[in-house]
């Protein structure tokens, strides 16, 4: 009797994607099983959950968290890690502000000059990981604490004001019975979809998070591409800053701080890998929303911000173990 043929190498790493997608899939199913669950009970134990106001300031709020979410994909696929977005999204909304309020320049100009501030902040981050050769982990803490810090000279620690009224569109506004936050969460995640299944930027990033050095020897140019997505997270974060501070309509030198756990959280919970090549921007909004749900019913219910903290650390630890978990069992299959 013939023995079976044993799967080829190409063969192996086929059936090893197909696995590695689905369990993915498995987590943003699991992912939006919570989100429902967790809107359901709310909707029962706080009344004022469903009410309209909170429904849009739950949205406005989302819009925040849901764009830097968008960019630290990227960067999670990549096999990298971001720490810097929440600082890195208050010195955009001060400096935004500020070219406003103290330069003229109008709400467009200001709204572009916030979001150039975040790249040249993701730029120096992508240099420091693909030229420099530092790990993301050091390279992001370093700019998280460079951002702050600048934050907190040109403000003097003091909140900036002074933009003009219309500035608030970009948080407050309406077009129809829609937030305008909540239609640049479409527009954000419809591109960086795009991004990822439609480029050669989003192919390379799933390629150099699952094996950088095969990348690289492929003839991928891995620092262009590494360099990259961290501008895009930088731009995304510096977004997320200038919706912030439309929202109140001014500059807040202590915006962001601790955000960028809610972040890479929002992401992590979606089932992007922290061991890259895997994510998508479906995943990484319905973490988005889960984690802005669980904010928003604790307030509802009057719980504390340190225990929120707690349960998003919690969330975290399962949402890692569990791909971590997954991973092994894949591994050694695998193997098998």
């Amino acid at each position: 009797m013939t023995e079976p043929k044993a799967p080829s190498t190409a063969e192996r790493g086929l059936l090893g994607g197909l696995r590695d997608r689905f369990s993915g899939a498995i987590s943003q199913v699991a992912a939006a099983g919570a989100l429902i669950v967790v809107f359901v009970i709310l909707s029962i134990v706080a009344p004022s959950f469903l009410s309209a106001d909170n429904l849009f300031n739950l949205g406005s709020q989302t819009s925040v968290n849901a764009v830097m979410a968008v960019g630290v994909t990227l960067v999670i696929i990549t096999g990298g890690i971001d720490l810097s977005v929440g600082s890195v999204a208050a010195l955009s909304g001060v400096v935004g502000v500020m070219l406003m309020a103290d330069f003229g320049f109008n709400p467009l100009l200001g709204i572009l000059g916030g979001l150039a501030v975040g790249a040249a902040a993701g730029l120096v981050n992508g240099l420091l990981v693909s030229v420099i050769g530092l790990p993301p982990f050091i390279a992001t803490l370093g700019m998280l604490s460079v951002a702050r810090g600048l934050v907190l000279i040109v403000t003097g620690a003091v909140a900036v004001f002074g933009a003009p009224d219309s500035f608030r569109l970009l948080g407050q506004g309406v077009v129809g019975v829609l937030p305008i936050p909540v239609l640049l969460i479409v527009v954000v995640a419809l591109l960086g979809h795009l991004v990822l299944t439609r480029t050669r930027l989003g192919r390379y990033a799933y390629v150099m998070g699952s094996n950088l050095e095969a990348a690289r020897l492929s003839g991928v140019p891995v620092k262009r591409y590494t360099t990259s997505v961290y501008v895009l997270a930088g731009a995304l974060a510096g977004l997320g800053g200038m919706i912030a501070a439309s929202r109140i309509n001014s500059g807040q030198p202590n915006f962001g701080e601790g955000l960028e756990l809610d972040v890479i959280a929002a992401v992590v919970i979606g089932g992007a890998s922290l061991f890259g090549g895997r994510g998508t921007v479906l995943g990484s909004l319905i973490g988005a929303f889960l984690v802005a749900v669980i904010r928003n019913g604790a307030v509802q219910l009057d719980i504390g911000t340190f225990y929120q903290n707690v349960l998003i650390g919690v969330i975290i630890w399962l949402a890692v173990w569990w791909d971590y978990y997954q991973r092994r069992k894949l591994g050694s299959e695998a193997g098998g």
